[in-house]
């Protein structure tokens, strides 16, 4: 159905469009680390290991999981790391949206969107001045430049499109970090615990949680280390055993608070009065 480059620096969401185009399609996406592809020999797994050696009659990593899940989104997470001889397997995939393994078996790609992540030319999208200071607009031309340099003419010109990602702005910053704060309501919801985040909470892990290197990473080990690990005592031993609702703002040591209410105890039912026995 296509094959796309998402190309930008670390932490900007090109691993999590992919999921969320999964999502929002209702296929299953198929991920694959290209840092474990860098040797020549390691390439055949995908297709599966040649004739004479162990494991010729079974199919490929990748071959195998497009059979079976012809619909689909195939992300190939930082395809500049995997050894150059992938990428002639991939043209066949990009032109013929087919893949023949080693037992002579074809793939059928044409149901299938082709991701390829990488990083290169992201040191091409910032620049530093030399002096005393740091502009923090300042930019270079256009980073295209690194990629022409890492790829191939021929593997390029097969590619549908060239998606380059840009470092986050802060109102993206900001949902980044409510899409995560949400996802920790849903988790407390389980426990019965309610979560309410004041403006000045959501603030403070949207700017603590972001790095200019890299980029939104560092956002869900935040919210471990300032959040969840000190809900861990409440949650087992404390106030929220039972439930509860949680009350997060920032006090005036920049540090974040918390308030725990737990929840109001169900009064029995009165006892039923004994019925009088008449003679």
């Amino acid at each position: 159905m296509g094959s796309f480059l998402f190309a930008g620096p670390t932490g900007v969401g090109k691993t999590e469009l992919a999921k969320q185009l999964a999502a929002q399609l209702a296929v299953p996406l198929l991920r694959f680390d290209m840092s474990e592809y860098m040797e020549k020999h390691s390439v055949s797994r995908l297709i599966g290991a040649p004739p004479g050696y162990v494991g010729f009659d079974q199919g490929g990593l990748l071959t195998d999981a497009v059979s079976k899940n012809p619909h689909s989104v195939v992300i190939l997470d930082e395809i500049e790391k995997a050894h150059p001889d992938l990428f002639a397997i991939l043209l066949q995939v990009m032109d013929h949206a087919t893949l023949t393994d080693n037992n002579g078996r074809k793939t059928d790609f044409r149901n299938v969107i082709l991701i390829m992540t990488s990083n290169a030319g992201a040191t091409d999208m910032t620049t530093r001045q030399v002096g005393f200071a740091e502009r923090e607009d300042a930019k270079v031309g256009d980073p295209k430049a690194a990629l022409e340099r890492t790829f191939s003419p021929e593997f390029r010109n097969r590619l549908d499109r060239i998606v380059v990602f840009k470092s986050l702005p802060p109102e993206v910053i900001l949902q980044v970090a409510d899409k995560m704060l949400r996802e920790l309501q849903l988790q407390l919801a389980d426990r019965k615990v309610t979560f309410s985040f004041a403006e000045a909470a959501r603030a403070w892990v949207a700017r603590k949680g972001y790095d200019k290197l890299y980029g939104a990473r560092p956002m869900a080990r935040l919210l471990d280390e300032e959040i969840k690990a000190k809900l861990v005592d409440e949650l087992l031993f404390g106030k929220l055993e039972h439930g509860g609702h949680v009350t997060v703002d920032v006090g005036a040591d920049d540090k974040l608070t918390f308030r725990f209410d737990a929840p109001e105890p169900e009064t029995p039912p009165a006892p039923a009065k004994p019925e009088t026995l008449l003679n």
